[in-house]
């Protein structure tokens, strides 16, 4: 398999794919491919995994794509501005990456959920409860919010994170969260009660911007509802 990676903050990946080949992706994620690829929804893994997979925040269904007749090309996009990075994965190397950050794969990758081992992280963290695990071999992309920036923290290195700001992490990373210190900094200084704890060793992916922060800048341009009609908000 061959890929390619266009664009720069609405970036898109064209795969190339041999007839012996087969890769599979989040439903929707398709953004155009030759006239010889076939898909096909699959519910990978069973009900189960798939159920797994709707909690995560993900579909019940994956589209698998296979080539017919020669080579063929495929191309995905993610559902907000942001960036696609590949992931090379090996036999007994583990990343874990946010909900929806999974974007496709090759077919001998697995992607399922996994859950946050400690409670801080899980009910304070940006992150949420539910990851994304993956696992393997070969490669997978993965998409999210704004640039990324990358990091290999030696043992016992840490590095202090806005919370949900951290795109994955490899399975040797020790992912926690930790209180802001001091009461004004705490109320007033705009970061948050809590900050992200990743304590090496290991691989780290940070975005710039995550959705919830675009979101919320987004908001005040909205057309708004009002009780005299229809509220729609015409200039600034």
């Amino acid at each position: 398999m061959k890929y390619k990676i266009s664009g720069d903050n609405l970036q898109l990946v064209t795969l190339e794919i041999d007839p012996q080949e087969k890769i599979y992706a989040e439903a929707g994620a398709l953004v155009y491919m030759s006239n010889n690829m076939n898909m096909e929804a699959k519910m990978r893994g069973g009900f189960l995994k798939g159920l797994g997979r709707t909690i995560a925040g993900e579909t019940l269904f994956l589209t698998e794509f296979t080539s017919v007749g020669g080579t063929g090309l495929v191309s995905f996009g993610g559902r907000a501005p942001g960036t696609i990075k590949p992931i090379e994965l090996d036999e007994g190397k583990e990343f874990l990456v946010q909900k929806d950050a999974f974007l496709c794969a090759e077919d001998s990758v697995d992607m399922s959920i996994a859950f946050q081992k400690r409670l801080g992280a899980a009910f304070f963290g940006g992150e949420g409860f539910i990851l994304e695990k993956l696992t393997g071999k070969g490669t997978v992309f993965i998409h999210a919010c704004g640039d990324f920036v990358e990091f290999d923290l030696k043992p016992d290195q840490v590095m202090k994170v806005d919370t949900g700001s951290v795109v994955g992490w490899d399975g040797t990373v020790n992912y926690d969260i930790e209180r802001v210190k001091g009461i004004k900094t705490m109320f007033f200084g705009g970061e948050g009660l809590f900050l992200t704890s990743l304590r090496g060793p290991g691989h780290v992916i940070i975005q710039s911007l995550d959705l919830g922060n675009l979101a919320s800048a987004l908001r005040p341009f909205f057309p708004r509802q009002t009780s005299g009609g229809s509220g729609i908000r015409i200039g600034l």
